[in-house]
């Protein structure tokens, strides 16, 4: 077995407590949404029925409005290992937010490194469920794009572009951040911008969540992956013998709303949108660059002109950059503000597949099993120089290394 693949392994080993994977046993010690769906693209090379179990764990807590939380509690992890933990948020053995809608995509991945037609077909209606859930509850601008309601949803927690939307948000006190005894605080958010994150879902708990709160953005990065997903599902219906149509057209829907909602001609870019005020925000981060994973994305050679462009450099640096690289508040090693993440980078790569771009998607692959195994497997790394930050041996870097490292062989 290659070294990285078996370094990777391990620390896929180390991070299982028997139905799920926790992204790391420090830092993130339960199960995380999106994190199990990256983690199952690896698992899948390495034991398909634990990749199974893994998305099947998560659903299993999926609640009865088709929402997936974003965090399902480890009971036998001591509760003040994490904050907010089960008893912020009044909801038994889960969160109360979502994440990015990926499952999809890891089912079907899932399914084709070992067709497992009853896994598919115990999940694809919790999958419609999910979809269903996002479009009837989140659609707070009426175009057709789900609005996120906490920046914790997009997966991004700490991206500038939540920094004008949250500040019509007073920052909680009183509260004990946990993150900080396992990061480094430079690498980690502010304290006020940790406090208006806790602030946001103490008054979403407290709406009983109700969806929208002050905060709702609709987000280019969370709705190309709901258009992915749909497509994906579309493949998992037709393996089931379903129909299929409904949810290709779901993903159209979506692809058409994005281009005529959060495109920016001029700019070559797609940005968010301040639901409240109508407004984008011109930021320039690398939730911009997600669409690449539609194939059929009218816009995608302007886009991919951005992404190679001084902004991003994608190609020139190591993994693709959260946040813009000419930008005045661009720090290459705090969270979501600068650093290259894993996953990321292997989500541009499938874009870049999917728009014929195999040099510089075969270029990108390398770099990133490289600096993966170069890090310890970091949770992100320093666009410029590779050094990694974050906590190490971080799981989804570890699947999405074994991935990468099983289709090239």
């Amino acid at each position: 077995m290659n070294v990285t693949r078996e370094r990777a392994s391990t620390v896929l080993a180390g991070n299982w407590l028997g139905a799920s994977t926790v992204p790391s046993r420090s830092l993130y010690p339960h199960q995380w949404s999106w994190d199990s769906a990256f983690i199952a693209f690896g698992l899948r090379h390495l034991s398909p029925e634990r990749a199974r179990r893994e998305l099947l764990t998560l659903f299993s807590a999926q609640w009865a409005d088709g929402r997936v939380p974003h965090i399902v509690f480890d009971p036998d992890t001591p509760a003040e290992a994490y904050f907010p933990g089960p008893s912020f948020w009044h909801a038994g053995r889960t969160s109360g937010l979502v994440q990015p809608p990926v499952h999809a995509r890891a089912a079907l991945a899932v399914h084709e490194a070992e067709p497992d037609h009853a896994f598919l077909a115990a999940l694809y209606p919790q999958l419609v469920a999910w979809h269903d859930h996002l479009r009837t509850h989140r659609d707070a601008g009426g175009r057709g794009l789900v609005a996120i309601v906490h920046p914790w949803e997009s997966g991004m927690d700490n991206s500038p572009v939540w920094d004008r939307s949250l500040e019509r948000v007073p920052p909680a006190t009183g509260f004990v951040r946990r993150d900080l005894e396992h990061g480094a605080p430079g690498d980690r958010p502010s304290d006020d911008d940790y406090g208006r994150y806790v602030r946001l879902a103490a008054e979403y708990r407290d709406s009983g969540y109700r969806d929208i709160g002050r905060f709702a953005v609709e987000d280019p990065g969370f709705n190309a992956l709901l258009a992915d997903a749909e497509l994906a599902l579309a493949e998992i219906a037709e393996e089931l013998g379903l129909p299929s149509a409904g949810h290709r057209e779901a993903a159209a829907r979506v692809e058409k709303a994005l281009q005529e909602t959060l495109w920016d001609d001029a700019a070559g870019f797609f940005f968010a949108r301040d639901v409240h005020t109508g407004s984008l925000t011109r930021e320039y981060t690398c939730a911009g660059l997600l669409p690449l994973v539609l194939p059929g994305l009218a816009v995608a050679p302007a886009l991919l002109a951005t992404a190679t462009g001084p902004r991003f450099r994608l190609g020139r640096v190591h993994g693709v950059p959260s946040y813009d690289l000419t930008a005045p508040g661009f720090d290459p090693g705090r969270y979501w503000r600068g650093p290259s993440w894993f996953n990321v980078g292997w989500l541009v790569r499938q874009g870049l597949l999917r728009h014929g771009e195999h040099v510089l998607a075969a270029r990108l692959r390398d770099d990133l099993v490289e600096t993966a195994s170069r890090t310890g497997f970091a949770e992100y790394v320093d666009p410029l120089t590779g050094a990694g930050h974050g906590t190490r041996s971080f799981s989804w870097t570890a699947a999405l290394t074994v991935d990468l490292l099983s289709e090239r062989t």
